[in-house]
């Protein structure tokens, strides 16, 4: 890894070994190597996450310096989003009971 390496640049290349790793024919040899270079690559994807994730923290400060945090999950986003998109007109219930599905 250079100094030059990018998140995007390393996750490509993590998704690449990743690829490799789970064909048939690599030797023992080559997959260790492509499994500790792996290994790099995910330290330095997990850092450059820690570092955005606090920059996001300094930008959440309230104004008495506390952070405001809110659980986000991606499903849940894309779940939220669906629903909104498929909502009943108001005072009407949806699927006429309760049942998940």
């Amino acid at each position: 890894m250079t100094t030059a390496m990018t998140f995007e640049k390393a996750l490509a290349e993590l998704e690449e070994i990743v690829a490799k790793l789970e064909k048939e024919g690599t030797s023992l040899a080559e997959s260790l190597a492509l499994f500790e270079k792996g290994v790099k690559l995910a330290r330095f994807l997990r850092t450059e996450l820690d570092k955005a994730e606090r920059k996001v923290e300094i930008l959440l400060k309230d104004e008495k310096g506390g952070i405001r945090t809110e659980d986000f999950e991606a499903e849940e986003a894309e779940e939220g989003e669906a629903e909104r998109k498929t909502e009943p007109p108001a005072g009407r219930k949806k699927g006429g009971d309760d049942a998940p599905f």
